[in-house]
């Protein structure tokens, strides 16, 4: 496997990602922002953080897929969300773990951020997210 996720002792335990990922490969894959919508540009779940959250990991995984990789060889996910307040990390967290199964996430998570931003390019947008894989 390209990729080996780990938490050294003295990070911050109980995370629900990885603090690190060791990466061995040839191909480096950087998929862009994704967005709940669909491929025709039909806005997902508006006003849902879980559910555009839910929907953004759908879309990343296709982009993965096109690349011909998967969660297994992501090094990196970064998310970033509108209005960012601690309370939503419930909705937010709801959101992935609605696909784990489905999209084969691992899980604790690929080492992760979230960045909360006061808006993204689209008024209804919520959430965005950014991959970075690594496979042979």
């Amino acid at each position: 496997m390209p990729v080996t996720r780990f938490s050294p002792d003295g990070l911050q335990p109980h995370t629900p990602y990885h603090h690190v990922a060791v990466a061995t490969g040839s191909r480096h894959i950087h998929v862009s922002g994704q967005i709940a919508r669909l491929g025709d540009g039909t806005p997902v779940a508006p006003g849902d953080l879980s559910g555009q959250v839910a929907q953004a990991l759908r879309n990343t995984g296709r982009a993965l897929a096109g690349a011909d990789a998967s969660f297994e060889d992501v090094v990196r996910l970064t998310f970033y969300v509108t209005d960012w307040a601690p309370e939503k990390i419930g909705p937010f967290m709801a959101g992935i773990e609605s696909v784990v199964e489905e999209l084969g996430l691992p899980w604790p998570l690929p080492p992760a951020s979230l960045i909360g931003v006061d808006y993204l390019f689209e008024p209804d947008v919520l959430v965005e997210l950014e991959a970075t894989a690594i496979s042979q």
